[in-house]
């Protein structure tokens, strides 16, 4: 049975195999890669990371939009600290989180659009 998606016969183009191995990034930043996009892959922390897009929230504020209790959110903001995608402030008794930079934003911003430019198609 032929399948269209392969090649049908092997036939590697070595000089351009060779300049993607140049260009390509180490493993370790692969493997930091795949572990961004695991935290992205949990509808939980990625509610709470699109929650984040336009303002800060404090915990309770996380708690009551997601409605979720404060136990679950903590642990998924701690994972998501813990990995630089979000940092927190505290004012008083009250902790407030925010996205640690635009990147998190962009990323989240351009899969939104490409999910929405497909929706188009």
């Amino acid at each position: 049975m032929k399948d269209e998606f392969i090649c049908e016969e092997n036939c590697p183009h070595m000089a351009t195999v060779q300049k993607v191995k140049l260009e390509d990034m180490t493993r370790s930043s692969q493997k930091q890669l795949a572990e961004m996009f695991k935290l992205f892959s949990d509808e939980t922390r990625l509610r709470i990371i699109c929650s984040l897009l336009n303002t800060e929230l404090c915990v309770c504020d996380l708690c009551a939009l997601l409605e979720l209790t404060q136990s679950n959110v903590s642990h998924q903001l701690q994972l998501l600290r813990n990995s630089k995608l979000v940092k927190y402030r505290k004012e008083g008794k009250q902790v407030y989180y925010s996205l640690e930079d635009e990147h998190v934003e962009s990323i989240i911003k351009m899969a939104l659009a490409h999910i929405l430019e497909e929706k188009m198609k």
